[in-house]
């Protein structure tokens, strides 16, 4: 359960939207707390951290700077959250960045082997849902159309959690509305970069690779639609099948080809020089970024407007050719399911 709540209405700066600052906690009932509890956390699915970061010295981040006063002194929650939506409000220079409920929470960690890790909570509210209320009058029933917030998903979200102060915190952050301006809640507001931890290096190595298999290797190596097909399979299954990754075991079980294993390892320097990332080659498989990526690994063959062939398994089991008649393909099987 949080231990402290507030909430600000900060509007478009650029639209001469106002900032109202609220003076005081919010005081709430039991269920109301647990009703707002599940509608804000409910919305961080994903294992993908960040942390703070600043062109300069960390403490020049606004956001930082204030969660770390709140963590040293929780009686300067009202003061930080007021220095909070100030910032959100200076920062928004979009018009079409939506204004909204800016609420800022305190949650109590609670005990385990590791210890007691309390986070801050930074929720804003922007989209409006249409609702009805209907009510008895007299004999019958009146109707009456209203807006509100919706509690299916919460549209911006950041949870700082407080470890690693010295690198910046850890936090999950989450944009669902991004209102055409991708770098207002992430970059403009929160300055947060992607931790360098498990997540992101299973989540980087896949990528570059996939960019590998579709862009580069079909431009230095005889390669068809099925062998690039069989190459994402071959690496997917791998991802898999273990719990650590090394790029020696990797590039020879997959690429098995001294050339194309070479091509990659040199587009793989290129990729982190040009994305300023470095991407390490022996690290523990993030199951979560697997999945997540999966879904970018799609082995299909489209043929002209017609057909598309979906390859799953044995590469072995697939032909091609060409006759009279044009090109083809021949697909081989044990038995129709």
């Amino acid at each position: 359960m949080f231990s402290k709540i507030t909430v600000h209405r900060v509007g478009n700066k650029i639209n001469g939207e106002s900032l109202i600052l609220s003076q005081e906690e919010l005081i709430l009932d039991e269920g109301m707390q647990e009703l707002l509890e599940n509608y804000f956390l409910g919305t961080f699915k994903s294992e993908e951290s960040f942390q703070f970061y600043s062109d300069s010295y960390l403490v020049n981040n606004p956001v930082y700077s204030s969660v770390s006063e709140i963590f040293e002194d929780k009686s300067k929650f009202m003061w930080e959250s007021e220095n909070i939506a100030k910032h959100l409000y200076e920062v928004a220079e979009n018009p079409r960045v939506q204004g909204g409920e800016l609420f800022i929470v305190y949650f109590e960690g609670e005990e385990t082997d590791a210890g007691k890790i309390d986070s801050i909570g930074i929720f804003k509210t922007e989209k409006r849902e249409s609702f009805l209320k209907i009510f008895p009058q007299n004999e019958t029933f009146e109707i009456e159309k209203d807006q509100g917030i919706g509690l299916s998903k919460i549209d911006k979200a950041a949870l700082i959690y407080n470890n690693n102060k010295e690198s910046g915190y850890v936090l999950s952050v989450v944009d669902n509305n991004k209102n055409g301006d991708l770098y207002y809640w992430f970059e403009d507001f929160l300055k947060v970069k992607q931790r360098d931890d498990e997540y992101f290096h299973t989540q980087e190595t896949l990528m570059v690779y996939k960019d590998f298999i579709t862009q580069q290797l079909p431009q230095e190596f005889e390669v068809s639609k099925a062998d690039q097909a069989d190459f994402l399979n071959k690496s997917i299954n791998f991802f898999k099948e273990k719990e650590q990754f090394d790029f020696e075991e990797f590039t020879n079980e997959v690429l098995e080809d001294k050339n194309v294993i070479e091509s990659f390892v040199n587009f793989k320097t290129d990729y982190e020089q040009d994305m300023q990332v470095n991407i390490s080659e022996e690290f523990p498989i993030n199951t979560s970024a697997v999945k997540k990526q999966q879904r970018h690994f799609k082995s299909i063959i489209k043929l002209d407007k017609n057909f598309h062939i979906y390859i799953h398994g044995d590469r072995k089991m697939i032909d091609q050719g060409q006759d009279e008649k044009g090109k083809f393909y021949i697909l081989y099987f044990d038995k129709e399911v």
